[in-house]
């Protein structure tokens, strides 16, 4: 799995459907994981946390509600959008999906251009540098469509690996990495690497992003990780 290929779960207890929609979103560049009933969604969630969740409704044994209602009391999957997949098109069911905490709604039978549309839409929110958008922090801009970084107007050199972890620490500047959790962001989770290797490619984005000076702006969190600024 590469990376920098935002994860979907598809929560869908339909084979065809859930396959058709899957064929489209991988197309699309998503890396999909599926699930068929409300029950194999929460193991999943807890075995990797999606970046977004496609959530049928009507699923056998725990319904799509109660799987968004669940997660989104969780703080760990609180902010992991869910767009509703229903064929419920009254407005007190669309009321109550978003109510219960899903961040879109979308009524059967749906257009899968629309439906790619609005998940691209939720995943700018959350992981803007899957989706082409420009990062900024302080003096540092990363540009993810051209694979671009400067640094006060200076441009560096970063191999891919430091260019994902610094994508990653831009999305998020201030919250707190475990070696552990930049291993499954940025070399994923099918790939078996040491957590020292993580430390190896913070002193090389570190070395890349003050080789123009500058003061260096990843903080390590002794006993839990690493940070930017």
């Amino acid at each position: 799995m590469s990376s920098e290929q935002p994860t979907v779960l598809l929560v869908e207890d339909e084979p065809a459907q859930r396959e058709v929609l899957a064929y489209n979103l991988e197309a699309e560049g998503f890396h999909v994981v599926r699930a068929g009933d409300g029950e194999e969604a929460m193991v999943m969630v807890d075995e990797e946390t999606p970046d977004i969740i496609l959530l049928d409704w009507m699923l056998p044994n725990v319904s799509g509600i109660e799987v968004c209602r669940r997660l989104k009391m969780r703080p760990e999957t609180r902010n992991v959008p869910i767009i509703m997949l229903s064929a419920r098109s009254e407005e007190v069911d669309r009321v109550r999906g978003l109510e219960t905490g899903a961040d879109d709604y979308v009524i059967k039978p749906y257009s899968v251009v629309e439906l790619m549309a609005r998940v691209r839409t939720q995943l700018r929110r959350v992981r803007p540098s899957t989706v082409g958008i420009q990062l900024t922090f302080e003096d540092i801009v990363l540009d993810s469509e051209t694979h671009r970084v400067t640094r006060d107007g200076k441009p560096l050199k970063l191999g891919p690996t430091e260019f994902r972890l610094l994508a990653t620490f831009m999305e998020k500047p201030g919250r707190v990495w475990s070696r552990e959790q930049l291993l499954d962001r940025v070399w994923g989770r099918d790939i078996y690497v040491d957590t020292r290797t993580v430390d190896v490619h913070i002193g090389r984005l570190r070395k890349a992003l003050t080789s123009h000076g500058g003061a260096d702006p990843v903080r390590t969190v002794r006993g839990a990780g690493y940070a930017l600024g």
